[in-house]
């Protein structure tokens, strides 16, 4: 892609701008996480699910005995875990700008991988709680397997980012 060292620097900076929208706009970024996690839920539970912004809440099982909200705090969003990846694209792009393309599709591929892997985070923690109730199921949802999926898929985005970063064209592989 960029041969071009201006625009090379301007995806640095673009780079470096969402890095910071991210960490100062956590807030939007968790409402639209909560919501999808809403719609996720929705697809795999009957007992009614409701979500509300506001609060980054999505609420579950509201036909049962015991129904829970589970709140997107700033430790729980796949936010912060995208910043570090997004700044290592900044100095990748910075230091090598003939590979930014391939650094930004690498990104894109890493981001998608931890969106889907703290939404399936939150489904391991709501089937646990639908299976083994509110005490035990969010312990076990919240802190144990919750947990090993968060740095499980984590550690998996980070090794894809960087081997599809790095990895050279299909020409240079390919001798």
């Amino acid at each position: 892609m960029p041969a071009n060292r201006g625009v090379a620097r301007v995806l640095v900076l673009l780079l470096a701008a969402l890095a910071v929208a991210l960490v100062l706009g956590h807030r939007i970024y968790r409402t639209a996480e909560i919501a999808l996690a809403g719609g996720v839920i929705s697809l795999v539970t009957s007992s009614g699910v409701r979500v509300v912004p506001d609060r980054q809440t999505v609420y579950f099982g509201l036909t049962t005995d015991t129904p829970l909200g589970l709140q997107m705090t700033p430790e729980c969003t796949s936010a912060f875990l995208l910043v570090p990846l997004i700044v290592v694209a900044a100095v990748m792009i910075a230091l090598r700008p003939r590979i930014a393309r391939r650094v930004l599709f690498s990104l894109g591929v890493a981001a998608l991988a931890l969106v889907v892997v703290n939404q399936l985070r939150i489904l391991t923690l709501v089937g646990l709680v639908n299976w083994l109730g509110i005490d035990q199921g969010y312990y076990l949802g919240h802190t144990l397997l919750g947990s090993m999926v968060s740095v499980i898929g984590g550690a998996a985005a980070l090794v894809l980012f960087v081997w599809l970063a790095t990895r050279g064209p299909k020409s240079e592989r390919a001798a």
